[in-house]
C-alpha cells in the first residue's frame, strides 16, 4: 500500500510528460505549414470550401507582419476575390486594381485581371470588363502558369456568353477542356459551356457531356460549380416539360447549396426552385423561395414573375398587378442590361479592329516612305510616287471615315432598336411618341395610344421553348407592321409587351384599327419560320385617346395599360377603350 502511494506522484508526473510532448508534436506540425503553404491552401478551396478558405486568410493576416512583397500581394488578390464572391462587386473592382498595379508577379497579375474583368461586369462596368478582356487574350501567349491560362480560356466563355456571342462562348470552353483534362478543370470547362449552350437554346437535359462534368465536379467536391451545372440540366429540363424531374434533382442539394453564401449562386438556384414549384401545382413553396432568391439578388427577374403568377393563381388581382408592375420593372432592367453588354462587347471588338487598321495604316505608310527614300534620286518618279501616296492617304482617309459613319450608325441603331424584333425600344418609343404628340397638340389633332399584350405568353415559352416564344414575337411585330402608317410610332416595352401610337387618330378609328390588327395576330401562324408554325397567338389591347386623357404620354400610357388589365380580366383576344372611371368592351 505504501509502495502504491509512493507510486501515485511519479505516475502523475509522467502524465504531464506525456501531454506536454503530444502538445510539442501539435505545435511543431502546425509549424510546418509556411506561409506559402497557407496561401496556396487558402486559394485551392475557395470555392470547394469558402469557410476553409477564410479560415487560412485569418491565419495569415495574423503573420502579416513577416510577410514578403509577393506574399501581400498574394494575400490582397485572395481578399479581393473572396469580396466579389461574395458580391461586393465595386470593393473587389478596386481593391483588385491595386494588386495589378503593385504587383511584380506576371502569374498573380494575370489571375488578377482574371478576376477583375469579372467582377467589373457584375457591377455593370462592361466597356472596362471587355477592354480587359481584349488585353488578356492578347496576352495569353505570355501566360505560362497553367492554373492562370486555364482559367484566362473560361472567363473569356464567360463573358462572350454573357455578351450573347454564344459560339465564341463554346469555342472558348472547348479551348478550356482541350487545355487541361483534370476534374476541376473539366468541372470548371463544362460548366461554362452548359451555361452557354443553354443561353442558346442548345442544352439538352440528357446531355452526356455536361452530365461528365457534373460527375467531375462531384469528384472533385465543389459545391458551386456541381450545383450550377446540376441547376442549367434542370432549367433544360424544365424547358423540355419536366418541371417534377427538374425539382428532384434540385431539392436534395438546396441546404448544400445555402452553405457556400455565394448571394448570386443562391439566388439562382432558389429561383429555378421558385419555378419548379410553380410549375407542379405547390403555391406556397413557389412564394417562399421567389421571395428568398430576391433577398439573395434584388435582380432576379424570373422570381417576380413567379409572384406574379402565384398571386394571379390566388385570384389575388390586387397583388398581381403590383407584382407584374416589378416584374416588367425588372425584366426592362435585366433587357437593358443586356443590350449594355452587346453594345459594350460591339464598341470594345470595334476599337480593337480600328486599332488593327491604324497599325496596318502605319506599317503601309511606313512601307510607302522607305520606297520614296530609294527612289529620291530621280526626281520625276518622286513626284509621281508623291502624288500616288497622297491619293493612298486620301483613299485611306476616306475609307476610314467611311467605315467609322457606318459604325456610328449601327451604334446608335443598337441603342435604339430592340435587339429581338428591330422595332423602337422603350426608351426610343418614348422620345418618338412624346414628340409627335406634341406636334398633335399644337394644332389639336387627336391621337391614341394602343396598349396591347401577348395572351398565355408564358406557357407558349414553357410548352414550346424560348426559341419558339421568340419566333412568335417575331411573327407578331410583322402582323403589327402590315397594318401601320409611316407616321404611326411603334416600340417594344419588355417581354410580350407593346405600345403603338396613332396620330391624327381618334378613338373610334383607333378601335377599327386595333382590331384589324388583332385580327391580323390572330390569323398569322408562322408560314415563314418553322419555329412559330402552328402556334396560335392572341392578343389583348388596351385604347386611350387624347380626347379623355389628354396629351401627356404619361397619362395617355397609363389609361391605356390599365384598359389591357381590364381586356385581360374580360377574357383576353380583345379590344376596350379608356373611359373615366371605367372601361367597356368594344369587340370580344
Amino acid at each position: 500500500m505504501d509502495y502504491l502511494q509512493a507510486l501515485r506522484p511519479a505516475r502523475f508526473a509522467g502524465r504531464i510528460l506525456l501531454v506536454a510532448a503530444l502538445l510539442a508534436t501539435a505545435i511543431c506540425f502546425a509549424a510546418t505549414e509556411t506561409i506559402d503553404d497557407l496561401l496556396h491552401r487558402a486559394d485551392l478551396v475557395k470555392t470547394a470550401n469558402n469557410s476553409a478558405s477564410q479560415d487560412a486568410v485569418k491565419q495569415l493576416e495574423m503573420q502579416e507582419g513577416n510577410l514578403t512583397p509577393v506574399q501581400r500581394d498574394y494575400l490582397d488578390y485572395l481578399r479581393g476575390w473572396q469580396l466579389g464572391y461574395l458580391g461586393d462587386f465595386e470593393p473587389a473592382v478596386t481593391a483588385l486594381q491595386a494588386v495589378m498595379e503593385r504587383t511584380q508577379d506576371p502569374t498573380l497579375r494575370a489571375r488578377a485581371r482574371i478576376s477583375l474583368l469579372n467582377d467589373q461586369a457584375n457591377a455593370a462596368h462592361y466597356e472596362e470588363a471587355y477592354a480587359n478582356l481584349s488585353v488578356l487574350l492578347d496576352s495569353l501567349p505570355q501566360i505560362t502558369d497553367r492554373v492562370a491560362h486555364f482559367h484566362s480560356l473560361t472567363v473569356a466563355a464567360l463573358l462572350y456568353y454573357e455578351a450573347g456571342q454564344y459560339e465564341l462562348a463554346v469555342n472558348y470552353a472547348d479551348q478550356a477542356h482541350a487545355y487541361d483534362h483534370s476534374d476541376r478543370s473539366t468541372c470548371i470547362a463544362l460548366r461554362g459551356k452548359a451555361e452557354a449552350l443553354y443561353r442558346a437554346g442548345k442544352l439538352r437535359f440528357e446531355d452526356v457531356e455536361i452530365r461528365g462534368g457534373l460527375d467531375a465536379c462531384q469528384r472533385i467536391g465543389d459545391p458551386i460549380y456541381a450545383n450550377l451545372t446540376r441547376l442549367l440540366l434542370a432549367q433544360a429540363q424544365i424547358d423540355q416539360g419536366d418541371a417534377a424531374g427538374a425539382l428532384a434533382l434540385l431539392k436534395p442539394y438546396d441546404a448544400e447549396m445555402a452553405q457556400t453564401h455565394s448571394s448570386a449562386a443562391n439566388s439562382r438556384f432558389r429561383a429555378t426552385l421558385a419555378r419548379c414549384y410553380l410549375l407542379t401545382g405547390d403555391l406556397v413553396l413557389a412564394s417562399e423561395y421567389a421571395r428568398s432568391a430576391i433577398e439573395y439578388a434584388n435582380k432576379q427577374t424570373s422570381s417576380r414573375q413567379v409572384l406574379y403568377e402565384v398571386a394571379k393563381r390566388q385570384a389575388d388581382d390586387k397583388g398581381a398587378l403590383a407584382y407584374h408592375e416589378k416584374y416588367a420593372a425588372a425584366d426592362k432592367g435585366y433587357l437593358n442590361d443586356t443590350s449594355a453588354r452587346a453594345l459594350a462587347y460591339q464598341m470594345v471588338h470595334q476599337q480593337v479592329l480600328d486599332k488593327k487598321r491604324q497599325i496596318d495604316a502605319l506599317s503601309e505608310k511606313n512601307k510607302v516612305l522607305e520606297l520614296s527614300q530609294r527612289l529620291d534620286s530621280a526626281a520625276a518618279k518622286t513626284r509621281l510616287l508623291y502624288i500616288a501616296l497622297l491619293a493612298a492617304i486620301l483613299a485611306g482617309v476616306a475609307a476610314w471615315a467611311y467605315r467609322t459613319k457606318r459604325s456610328q450608325l449601327r451604334f446608335q441603331r443598337l441603342a435604339q432598336r430592340d435587339s429581338l424584333t428591330g422595332i423602337f425600344n422603350r426608351q426610343h418609343f418614348m422620345e418618338t411618341a412624346q414628340d409627335s404628340l406634341l406636334y398633335c397638340a399644337k394644332d389639336s389633332r387627336d391621337a391614341s395610344v394602343l396598349a396591347l399584350d401577348l395572351d398565355h405568353f408564358k406557357s407558349i415559352n414553357d410548352m414550346h421553348g424560348h426559341a419558339a416564344g421568340d419566333a412568335v414575337l417575331k411573327r407578331v411585330v410583322l402582323a403589327c407592321q402590315t397594318q401601320l402608317r409611316s407616321i404611326d410610332v411603334f416600340g417594344r416595352f419588355g417581354g410580350e409587351e407593346f405600345a403603338i401610337l396613332l396620330p391624327d387618330c381618334d378613338e373610334a378609328e383607333a378601335v377599327q384599327r386595333a382590331e384589324t390588327i388583332r385580327a391580323a395576330i390572330a390569323g398569322s401562324r408562322g408560314v415563314t419560320d418553322p419555329a412559330s408554325t402552328g402556334i396560335v397567338a392572341t392578343a389583348s389591347f388596351g385604347i386611350a385617346s387624347t380626347n379623355t386623357s389628354g396629351y401627356n404620354l404619361a397619362t395617355l400610357l397609363a389609361n391605356a395599360d390599365s384598359t389591357l388589365y381590364n381586356a385581360k380580366r374580360a377574357g383576353r383576344n380583345c379590344v376596350m377603350t379608356y373611359r373615366a372611371p371605367a372601361a367597356h368592351a368594344v369587340n370580344s
